[in-house]
């Protein structure tokens, strides 16, 4: 017997077939094998067609019950993970009525902008943790300005993973962690954020009906049966963005668990307990998977732009095969790379820079001693050092860090990498290798409520290797601060 987790992003759906008594992973697939589309018919839009989604969930579950010779029959729940802040409408027949505005589009930025500066900061800080900002609730009021006869149309709103359990059952309806991500949810009153609905001029009827994150959600009903491949009356027992889910995917619940990634951008994602926005600029706040108003998790999600995009490009530009030849180059340069200095923030504004946009910049470079070595040992600390540097603001911001785990992905595989991370911060890092879609798989099993059984799914499937703290911190601190020292010049001539 089974358990199916997807995980909707905006380059492709994977899907997961876990076993639910071992929570081993029997497979997972992509779709489509290459990327989905994305329409942008202007600089800083990007939209996708959820029917584009939906039409990749029902391959994905053809091609994995063909691959590994499964039944209908054997699945016996669905997980959802779906990628964050975007914006489904549809009408009284449950259809679209527009594409999907998906979360790098950046329209709604000035009428999230102006509704913090109105509202207060606050006000916003206390009762949303976050700046509106261009999140779901200011895409909504971007339609309802710019496309005033699509918005007089709209039955409900969704976020993406929303959709796609509708798409199952014909159900309409979210989680409160779905809501807080849209910017939706009053952490104070523990409600819908009636205040910001008032001032977006957005009618309460439609929001979609709250349901727990774990739990009896939906069933698939005849029609998404028929679509999906599935059996009619297979529970729905798990939705999340893709941010809390990946934090879920590493068991990270509990106020002191850190959930990393370092990809194309890093991502710090830390559980508190404490419902404080004081960097709600620079840091986002949602209700966790496992919130709940007598004993509320908090995720603060740090995100860093200029992270695993610096060191695909030097593996572009520099006369290197692989980022294993650049990683044994790095380790052939001492701590602090000779005085040579990365700043990795090249990939557009920084929110945890309070959205600047510095650039990447490279300085001490001597061209008489200094190579491509020199170069790639920088590059792996400065992206090491981002991460210290925002684990900084996140202590500021009342995190008490206990362990950090992280998938085994492109810059977690660098010893150097994670071991100036964790000499840094003088905590473990756990890696795992797990991927969303494994995560949401398992996460449908939790409607039971065994946390600590899933842990041990995950421990004893995915633990990969610790990085622990170095005791000789010293040339670690050293170089730190050098590298400090240069952003913080590049920030105050800004």
């Amino acid at each position: 017997m089974y358990y199916i987790g997807f995980d909707l992003g905006s380059s492709s759906i994977k899907a997961a077939l876990v076993e639910i008594k071992t929570g081993k992973s029997l497979g997972v697939v992509q779709e489509p094998e290459t990327e989905m589309s994305m329409l942008a018919l202007k600089n800083g839009w990007a939209e996708q067609n959820p029917d584009e989604w939906w039409k990749h969930i029902c391959k994905a579950i053809e091609r994995l019950k063909r691959k590994y010779a499964v039944s209908k029959a054997d699945i016996k729940g669905i997980g959802i993970s779906y990628q964050m802040h975007g914006l489904v409408i549809v009408d009284k027949e449950g259809k679209p009525l527009r594409k999907s505005i998906i979360w790098c589009d950046s329209r709604a930025v000035e009428i999230g902008n102006t509704a913090f500066e109105v509202l207060g900061e606050d006000k916003c800080a206390a009762h949303l943790l976050n700046s509106p900002a261009n999140f779901t609730a200011s895409k909504l009021r971007w339609v309802k300005e710019n496309e005033p006869d699509v918005y007089a149309k709209i039955h409900k709103f969704m976020l993406p993973g929303d959709y796609i359990a509708y798409k199952f059952s014909n159900e309409i309806n979210t989680t409160i962690s779905g809501l807080s991500e849209g910017i939706f949810w009053d952490f104070k009153t523990d409600s819908i954020a009636q205040f910001l609905l008032d001032y977006y001029e957005i009618e309460e009827a439609l929001v979609p009906t709250i349901v727990d994150t774990f739990g009896l959600q939906a069933k698939v009903d005849e029609k998404g049966a028929e679509e999906s491949g599935l059996a009619v009356g297979t529970p729905i027992f798990y939705r999340a963005g893709d941010q809390p889910n990946n934090a879920l995917s590493l068991n990270v619940f509990n106020p002191g668990e850190v959930a990393a990634t370092g990809g194309t951008s890093g991502v710090v994602y830390a559980v508190t307990a404490s419902l404080s926005g004081k960097e709600s600029t620079r840091v986002n706040n949602f209700a966790h998977v496992n919130y709940k108003k007598s004993d509320p998790r908090i995720g603060k999600l740090l995100n860093i732009n200029g992270a695993g995009i610096q060191y695909r490009w030097l593996l572009n530009n520099l006369a290197v095969n692989s980022y294993e030849e650049m990683n044994t180059l790095a380790s052939e340069i001492a701590i602090g790379a000779d005085g040579v200095c990365m700043l990795p923030f090249g990939n557009g504004a920084e929110r945890m820079l309070n959205n600047k946009d510095i650039g990447t910049r490279l300085v001490n470079v001597n061209l008489n001693n200094h190579h491509k070595g020199h170069l790639c040992r920088a590059a792996l600390e400065g992206i090491a050092f981002s991460f210290v540097y925002g684990m900084e603001i996140l202590k500021s911001d009342g995190i008490n860090v206990n362990v950090i785990r992280a998938g085994n992905d492109n810059l977690f595989r660098s010893d150097i990498f994670a071991n100036t991370v964790a000499t840094l911060i003088g905590y473990e890092i756990e890696i795992y290798n797990t991927t969303g879609a494994i995560g949401a798989a398992r996460a449908a099993g939790l409607h039971e409520g065994d946390f600590d059984t899933y842990g041990k799914l995950i421990m004893d499937n995915d633990h990969v290797m610790t990085f622990m703290p170095f005791k000789d911190k010293k040339p670690y601190q050293e170089a730190y601060q050098n590298w400090k020292k240069e952003l913080e010049l590049v920030l105050n001539n800004k």
